[in-house]
């Protein structure tokens, strides 16, 4: 049995993606209605994380901050107390890598098998098993779930010890973010030097200087309407997961402290549920 844990929009469409490919699942969420569609497949309902765990072989978890994860692990009703020894822990969340190695030496303590392996790819990745995971822990253990994680999705790559899938995660949303905000600022510069916005949205995505993800977004930026895929508050959230460790590196990073600041300011307005593209109304000069 295979418990999954946080059904948000990553989480549900992952867990969807293990229960079509006709693994046996049970499912826990703060709020059970997120978990209806995968009951009515036949999915299990958990009442708690606890109850998951004592039913699971591996338990995921696909959570929003290390708040959230140790909570659901450690807190009252939490799982890793009743995950027998030998089972299997793996976080697809995106947390920082002090928090991932807190929890590495958790499972330890307790004989768990512990794996973080976040992903890269947002709603409609993760709907059609098109995830790329970057995954830290050992070889054979990741071998074993190497299985489940191709279910959801196109990669893996393992990237060495416990923290390693953490880290990448956060070297690649921080370019996702900056590369956001410049795309947004040009386009904000060529309205203001009198282009028609679609213009100059087509003009920048035909040249070499856009990243591939950013096709994607022109439909939101052009019309103005930005449907969550990856919300806003969850980037301002990784931002500073980036900041925090390189503090602790010792190492400075002047753009990622400034798009953090953007993505927060944006998030102040009221724009945090929305897609994170949605940092174009902040940099437009929208209110």
């Amino acid at each position: 049995m295979i418990g999954f844990i946080g059904l948000g929009i990553m989480g549900s469409r992952m867990a969807e993606n293990l229960l079509n490919s006709g693994y046996s699942l049970i499912v826990y969420n703060r709020t059970k209605e997120k978990a209806e569609p995968l009951l009515q497949k036949g999915a299990k309902w958990a009442n708690s994380p606890k109850e998951a765990a004592e039913q699971s072989d591996v338990i995921f978890t696909m959570l929003a901050n290390p708040q959230a994860v140790e909570t659901m692990a450690l807190k009252e009703h939490g799982f890793l107390p009743y995950l027998s020894a030998g089972k299997l822990w793996v976080d697809c969340s995106t947390v920082d890598p002090a928090f991932t190695r807190k929890m590495a030496a958790k499972c330890a303590e307790r004989g768990i098998r512990f794996i973080d392996a976040p992903v890269a790819g947002s709603k409609l990745p993760a709907e059609k098993g098109e995830l790329v995971f970057f995954v830290g822990g050992r070889q054979e253990d990741v071998d074993e779930i190497r299985p489940l994680l191709h279910v959801m999705g196109k990669a893996v790559h393992h990237l060495g010890e416990n923290g390693k899938g953490t880290m990448m995660k956060l070297v690649v949303n921080l370019m996702l973010a900056e590369a956001m905000a410049a795309f947004s600022e040009a386009v904000s510069l060529g309205e203001a030097l009198g282009f028609d916005k679609e213009t100059v949205v087509n003009m920048l995505l035909n040249t070499p200087t856009a990243a591939p993800f950013l096709q994607g977004k022109k439909d939101y930026i052009i019309h103005n309407r930005f449907p969550a895929e990856f919300p806003l508050e969850h980037m301002h959230k990784d931002l500073h997961l980036v900041a925090q460790s390189a503090y602790e590196r010792g190492i400075t990073l002047p753009l990622a402290n400034l798009a953090k600041e953007l993505y927060g300011l944006a998030k102040q307005y009221g724009w945090g549920q929305d897609d994170f593209s949605a940092v174009y109304r902040l940099l437009s000069g929208q209110k």
